[in-house]
């Protein structure tokens, strides 16, 4: 899947069944479910591109203090664009590592 695949799904009900977790909570998180999308992350905490997700959620959630938390626990710079850079880097790399 392609990331211009991947945003021509958001307008539909629910997240394509195929597509692996990570990318189904930045499905739910364009779309404005935070809740969903936090609940994927802290599915697998400790697991790293989970902690990045999860560090992630928590900037747009504007508590900068807890997502610095979880870029520690990833293991990740954090972010300095904007969410939207963000959100497209994340599924970006998601689909990168998908379709390798």
């Amino acid at each position: 899947m392609t990331y211009e695949e991947f945003t021509e799904t958001l307008p539909a009900s629910t997240p394509p069944g195929h597509i692996p977790e990570l990318l189904k909570a930045l499905w739910y998180d364009a779309k404005g479910d935070w809740e969903a999308a936090h609940n994927i992350a802290q599915s697998k905490e400790g697991t790293r591109p989970y902690d990045r997700l999860h560090a992630y959620l928590h900037r747009v959630e504007g508590d900068t203090w807890n997502a610095g938390y979880w870029y520690r626990r990833a293991g990740s710079e954090v972010f300095t664009g904007t969410l939207k850079e963000e959100w497209e880097y994340l599924v970006k790399n998601l689909l990168q590592t998908e379709n390798m």
